[in-house]
């Protein structure tokens, strides 16, 4: 959800040197191929040490005239790395909760975070304020593909003997697990549910998409719907497996990465959002459904280090576990009548 704002910080900025640091393989993936930046580091700091963390760090000291502190990022490691990368300029929100116990302070250049406001917004006012201007413009999502992926893609779905006339939805249900976030995934046994209702009715073909920490997940789900109208998206690579999403008419998702990816693609997003402010993180310019109980304590996540926390005295995380799968399946239902 940054890509919006690198466009825009290139076409303002045509001959600067505009580089990314990455802590996740698929972000590195994503980036690698965005022509807006000049190069792309990537490191894997949560199994590294902090000795070779650090040599990691220094080796950009002096090197930047500003960092910007990519939103949401309210944790102290992060602003550190900011501050030891040694750029006069440290540019970085200024968070609602917890902001000075997780060092905030030791950036110079800040915005005041706004819960009403998606974090593409954000990240593109970060820019404005470290650039002194306004932007007349909100980009899309940003996530090129090349034609080695597309012809994955196409092999993939004739292996399936799929066609181009088949109906296809893709499913993401899984989403990340760091901080407790686990809880926000729909059950398993809904996702199945759902794509025996959807396969049923629309003759549908059900493409599950995931990772591979969640092939499992994934699966299990498959089983779960036990027909041969369902299969498990599983080899390839992210880039690859998006090209196969592109593919999708409908795409049904947790709260998760893939559900940006999604929205990247124009895909008609179905987005299942429990205890999540769906002002953060509602799919960026593309049609979508939000499909959510809309509890009175919702959305009780923040961006903090704090782990996701249910403080319903009834059941807990009441906002996923009781949204049913009529729901879901009324709000696919209208995206496929349309077509």
């Amino acid at each position: 959800m940054f890509t919006p704002a690198i466009a825009l910080l290139r076409k303002t900025l045509p001959n600067a040197v505009i580089d990314a640091v990455v802590m996740f393989r698929g972000a590195k993936e994503i980036y690698e191929r965005n022509e807006h930046l000049n190069k792309v580091y990537y490191f894997d700091f949560l199994n590294k040490s902090r000795l070779s963390s650090l040599k990691f760090i220094l080796q950009f000291r002096g090197k930047y005239d500003a960092t910007i502190n990519v939103y949401p990022s309210n944790r102290k490691e992060y602003n550190l790395i900011s501050f030891l990368a040694g750029a006069k300029r440290r540019v970085a929100a200024r968070y609602l909760r917890m902001d000075s116990k997780n060092l905030g302070y030791l950036n110079n250049i800040k915005i005041t975070e706004d819960d009403s406001v998606h974090n593409v917004q954000t990240n593109i006012r970060l820019c404005e304020k470290l650039l002194n201007i306004k932007f007349d413009e909100e980009p899309d999502l940003y996530f090129p593909l090349n034609s080695d992926d597309e012809k994955f893609a196409g092999n993939f779905l004739k292996e399936l003997n799929i066609t181009e006339s088949d109906l296809l939805i893709g499913f993401h249900p899984g989403c990340a697990t760091l901080k407790n976030h686990i809880k926000r995934r729909w059950e398993p046994e809904k996702f199945a549910e759902l794509g025996r209702r959807l396969i049923k009715d629309y003759n549908s073909k059900i493409l599950i998409f995931g990772g591979p920490e969640e092939e499992e997940l994934k699966q299990e789900i498959c089983r779960r719907i036990d027909s041969t109208n369902a299969f498990t998206v599983s080899k390839g690579s992210l880039t690859e497996n998006v090209a196969v999403m592109k593919r999708c008419r409908v795409f049904v998702s947790n709260d998760s990465s893939l559900m940006h990816i999604a929205a990247a693609l124009k895909r008609k997003v179905v987005a299942i959002i429990g205890p999540t402010n769906i002002n953060y993180i509602r799919p960026w310019h593309t049609e979508y459904k939000i499909v959510s109980l809309n509890l009175e304590c919702s959305p009780c996540f923040i961006y903090s280090p704090r782990p996701l926390i249910c403080f319903r005295d009834d059941l807990k995380f009441k906002c996923i576990k009781e949204l049913n799968v009529e729901m879901v399946y009324n709000a696919a239902a209208d995206f496929i009548k349309e077509n």
